[in-house]
């Protein structure tokens, strides 16, 4: 077939909702929209997981290529800030520490600065020390956040923070914005998929009452059933189970939290961990656990012990199976959401890996049909994506010196992949981080997370040696100065979400 007999892509298919559908309807619409029609199907009578409260600070970057105010957004979401995730009892019981999104203290010619603390440390080194430097800790720890891009006149970079917010909310925010910008939604359950004799590509799907719905380029936003790239176009799963064991889930709201801090908690259990995630109306909770090491009653009585505030209702199931997608985009069909992959919500990854795959997508997307050379791309870079989520997941659970019950004994002597090992090992002898290039989480989280689950470094950059001793305790009692000076005028956090972003009491109503 020469280029001229190659057909066009100008309509395009999502099927399925949720903020899956509706991120990628709302992304398309506005960077593709004038040239692309699209149509988004979906049935009210199909529920969602809608567990992707929590963010990462990615999203920011989406909010803004959508042009979406932020106060506007998270009045509408029920939404909150969050500076990080809080780690308890995962190193071992009674540790705690944050996984903040911005850098600990700040860097001194050109060398990071967990290299001088550790310097300072000397022979006998306390991890919980780093965050007393840490501007993201400070704030968390007393409920205080505002925007600071920098603080002073200093090289100390601000607070970086991403949302909590309500996950139905904003798919419903999101549809608006969307159908706004021309996208088309149909109402309908898919009964049947077409495919084209010839080639194998999808050529249209047919719903309940007989509607058939054609298209040039179609979305798999269906979940875990991947109803068009799993069981229609019959590309398989590979499970990573044996290196991420919790395979079931329990989610239930409960009441507000007294205080709005801003950070999730992550807390571990004897066969998983439990989230709590702080919004204005309510609170977002549950339990991801494995079912090989502890019974679903125990699960849920586990998580309802553990609520910090009155139930609104009782623990929703979800199951699962971590891994990915053998591949992300086979023929004219790609998969966003949970129908390429799972990987459990414990960076809070789930949202940023919709969004990753739409942006990618929208950069390799084809103009005209066969494109196996974008399509190879597409495949090799999600591919890559997942691989080093997955690895940093495995850190928490693999590097514990928890052996208390069968399931932490399991995570701790499991074999884990040779490229995480590598991390560790490296961080372990030096303070320095293999990240690579394109990995998501930045040197600062590889570190914090290492230190937190208890891999202390035995040495540190030599660099950091070109400071005396009297300058490195002058530069250390600057950076506490500073970080305290900054947090102390920062308003409380639900202070400055009454100021500016205070939730919209008519959806409240309507709940």
């Amino acid at each position: 077939m020469t280029d001229m007999e190659r057909p066009q892509v100008n309509k395009l298919v999502i099927v399925g909702g949720g903020t899956a559908g509706w991120i990628t309807a709302a992304a398309f619409a506005r960077l593709l929209g004038g040239r692309l029609a699209i149509e988004l199907v979906e049935s009210e009578a199909i529920g969602t997981v809608g567990v992707g409260e929590a963010t990462i600070p990615q999203i920011i970057r989406l909010n803004a290529i959508l042009g979406l105010d932020e106060n506007a957004f998270l009045s509408a979401t029920s939404g909150t800030f969050k500076l990080g995730i809080e780690f308890v009892d995962w190193g071992a019981k009674g540790s705690r520490y944050l996984h903040t999104f911005g850098d600990t203290g700040m860097s001194l010619g050109n060398v990071a600065f967990h290299h001088y603390w550790r310097r300072s440390a000397g022979s006998a080194p306390e991890p919980k020390g780093l965050w007393d430097y840490s501007l993201h800790q400070m704030a968390a720890s007393a409920a205080r956040f505002g925007k600071l891009d920098r603080v002073g006149n200093t090289s100390m970079t601000g607070l970086a923070y991403a949302y909590h917010f309500d996950a139905s909310r904003y798919a419903l925010f999101l549809r608006a914005y969307a159908e706004g910008r021309g996208v088309t939604r149909t109402e309908g359950i898919v009964e049947t998929v077409r495919r084209d004799g010839t080639s194998g590509d999808i050529r249209a799907i047919t719903l309940k009452g007989g509607k058939e719905v054609t298209g040039d380029f179609f979305i798999d936003c269906t979940g875990f059933r991947a109803l068009l790239l799993g069981e229609t176009l019959g590309v398989g799963y590979e499970d990573w189970s044996k290196w991420l064991p919790c395979n079931r889930a329990l989610a239930v709201p409960s009441e507000r939290l007294e205080t709005l801090v801003p950070y999730t908690r992550a807390t571990a259990k004897e066969a998983g961990w439990q989230w709590r995630i702080p919004l204005q109306h309510r609170t977002g909770n549950g339990h991801v656990y494995s079912s090989g090491f502890t019974s679903d009653e125990a699960a849920a009585d586990t998580l309802m012990a553990g609520l910090d505030t009155r139930p609104l209702g009782d623990p929703r199931p979800i199951r699962f199976t971590t891994g990915r997608r053998h591949a992300f985009w086979a023929h004219n069909c790609a998969a966003i959401g949970l129908a390429s992959g799972f990987l459990e919500p414990l960076e809070s990854t789930s949202i940023h890996l919709i969004q990753s795959h739409v942006s990618r997508l929208i950069q390799l997307f084809p103009r005209e049909g066969d494109p196996a050379a974008m399509r190879a791309e597409y495949n090799r870079r999600c591919e890559e994506e997942f691989a080093q989520i997955r690895d940093f997941l495995i850190l928490h659970y693999h590097q514990t010196a928890r052996e208390d019950t069968e399931f932490w004994r399991y995570c701790k002597h499991m074999e884990v992949p040779d490229s995480l090992t590598h991390k560790i090992a490296l961080f372990a002898a030096s303070g320095r981080v293999g990240r690579d290039v394109d990995d998501l989480f930045r040197d600062a989280s590889w570190m914090q997370v290492m230190l937190g689950q208890g891999v202390m470094p035995a040495d540190y950059d030599p660099m950091a040696d070109q400071v005396s001793d009297a300058q490195l305790a002058e530069f250390l009692a600057n950076v506490k100065t500073l970080t305290a000076r900054a947090v102390g005028s920062l308003p409380r956090h639900e202070d400055y979400l009454a100021r500016h972003c205070p939730v919209d009491e008519r959806l409240l109503a309507a709940a």
